[in-house]
């Protein structure tokens, strides 16, 4: 297999990955939260928040180093 495929496939594993990470991070708010309807932007994140948090900001530089080898690699 060809880096170039390799890189294919892990950009849309890692992407699918994070789209579950992010949808499972606004569970639980609605969307007068996001108006300032409750005061959840100002909590600080404890346990599994913190960790979720944590793997989104892994998980994005990880899919920006691949789409700058897929980019390197054509």
């Amino acid at each position: 297999m060809e880096l170039k495929h390799f890189l294919s496939i892990a950009q849309i594993l890692i992407s699918s990955v994070l789209t579950v990470i992010v949808l499972l991070q606004v569970k639980g708010t609605g969307f007068g939260a996001n108006l300032g309807g409750q005061d959840s932007a100002f909590r600080t994140r404890r346990g599994m928040q913190r960790t979720m948090h944590r793997l989104t900001i892994v998980l994005i530089a990880v899919f920006l180093a691949f789409s700058a080898l897929s980019v390197a690699a054509t």
